[in-house]
């Protein structure tokens, strides 16, 4: 039986809710003060969302987590870490893309998750690694 990878290049959803775990690690570490595109309820973040137009508002001054839709737009999303003071993403390890060697690349960190995480209310792991990269930009 040959082996089905159209779910790893499925666009069937672009939205992945972040696992709880996973954000209260990084929000310790980082102390986020801005989510411009969050799935979790408001009063779990403890900071201001501001839903899916966080593109279009300045991240200026802000500690941003940022777990974007994973479509075509990724690229956009991370064009964004420049105006961050600290700028954190929770994305696919889809090191064969575009974004990935215009983007990612220049992180300050690059940190690839072991395993494959559970997002959200989930039953099954997702069907492809996950990274964090961490942009730090000078005051």
């Amino acid at each position: 039986m040959p082996f089905d990878n159209s779910v790893m290049f499925s666009s069937a959803t672009e939205a992945w809710e972040t696992p709880l775990a996973v954000y209260d690690a990084l929000h310790a570490e980082f102390q986020f003060t801005f989510d411009p595109c969050p799935l979790m309820d408001p009063a779990d973040a403890g900071m201001p969302l501001f839903g899916t137009d966080g593109l279009s508002k300045p991240w200026e001054g802000h500690r941003v987590f940022c777990n974007p839709p994973y479509g075509q737009g990724i690229d956009k999303w991370l064009a964004k870490a420049v105006e961050a003071e600290i700028a954190v993403y929770l994305l696919p390890s889809r090191t064969d893309t575009r974004w990935w060697h215009n983007y990612a690349m220049r992180a300050r960190e690059i940190r690839f998750l072991r395993g494959r995480l559970r997002f959200g209310g989930a039953c099954n792991s997702a069907p492809f690694p996950s990274v964090v990269l961490i942009y730090r930009n000078a005051a």
